[in-house]
């Protein structure tokens, strides 16, 4: 099942993306340093892929092609909910690129 998702997954990637493999072993950046790495990201001018695998976690032809791989923490998660974690962690990052009080970096 792992093997099958994983071409589906590749076939699906546009030609020449960056791609971010959300992965429990990837680099666990805090919020800050995840806007710094996203804007280092769309600075490569390459379109950005991030990719999210099933419940048997990425096929190792998948991790193989990712350029970064990233964890959004020890915790494991239902993948369907992963998406809704990044693309808020995503509106966060570029919250804290514009200086917008969204983040609240003054809390603790």
């Amino acid at each position: 099942m792992r093997r099958r998702e994983g071409e589906a997954i590749l076939a699906a990637l546009p030609p020449g993306a960056l791609v971010i493999a959300l992965d429990l072993g990837g680099h666990m950046p805090d919020s800050e340093a995840l806007a710094g790495l996203v804007a280092r990201w769309e600075e490569s001018g390459k379109t950005l892929a991030y990719v999210i695998g099933g419940a048997e976690g990425l096929d190792p032809s998948v991790q193989a092609r990712a350029d970064q791989r990233l964890s959004l923490g020890p915790m494991t998660w239902p993948h369907f909910l992963v998406r809704g974690l990044l693309a808020e962690q995503l509106y966060r990052a570029q919250a804290i690129r514009t200086g917008h009080p969204y983040h609240r970096a003054w809390r603790p």
